[in-house]
């Protein structure tokens, strides 16, 4: 169950004139820590957004990434850095992500192609954006995304896909 919407608080304030006064205190009070909570988020986007003014343009180019947003380009920015130089490829960022194959071997038998656990944050972020970019009408990630899809199943054609915005930035 997911948590309920200002609007629907609200609501259900309202229309709860028959309901105990304990439980209007506690809608009023849940909808007052909700009105608290946004407004944190707000102060702490401009604050983000402040840092980051000089590298504005860096935060556009991610941002103008299919899957991605100004939001996510933040993140993006925050966990990787402006440049990602501290990773000498592409391969070495989507190895910390933990968004490449695995490759477990011995004695020429593959025993596991799972991913490594990588970083958790830049993993949902790149899942959320791979979703968000094979939605993409005409995209390349769409095109990729619709070809993979038959062969390997949705979770690892994500993944894929994953992959590739992590190569992007790398």
């Amino acid at each position: 169950m997911s948590a309920p919407t200002p609007e629907q608080l609200r609501d259900a304030l309202g229309a709860s004139a028959q309901l105990n006064g304990v439980f209007r205190r506690l809608l009023k009070m849940a909808l007052e820590e909700l009105q608290m909570i946004e407004k944190h988020i707000e102060q702490l986007d401009r604050e983000a957004m402040e840092l980051l003014r000089e590298h504005q343009e860096v935060v556009q180019r991610v941002a103008e990434v299919p899957g991605f947003g100004v939001d996510s380009a933040l993140q993006m920015i925050a966990e990787v850095g402006l440049e990602a130089m501290t990773f000498e490829s592409a391969k070495k960022l989507c190895s910390w992500v933990g968004v490449c194959p695995g490759n477990e071997e011995s004695a020429g038998e593959s025993k596991s192609t799972r991913s490594p656990k990588g970083n958790r944050q830049m993993r949902r972020l790149l899942n959320q954006a791979a979703q968000s970019a094979v939605k993409t009408k005409g995209s390349v990630f769409e095109v990729t995304f619709s070809r993979l899809m038959p062969r390997l199943g949705y979770k690892q054609a994500i993944w894929t896909i994953a992959h590739r915005l992590a190569d992007y930035f790398g």
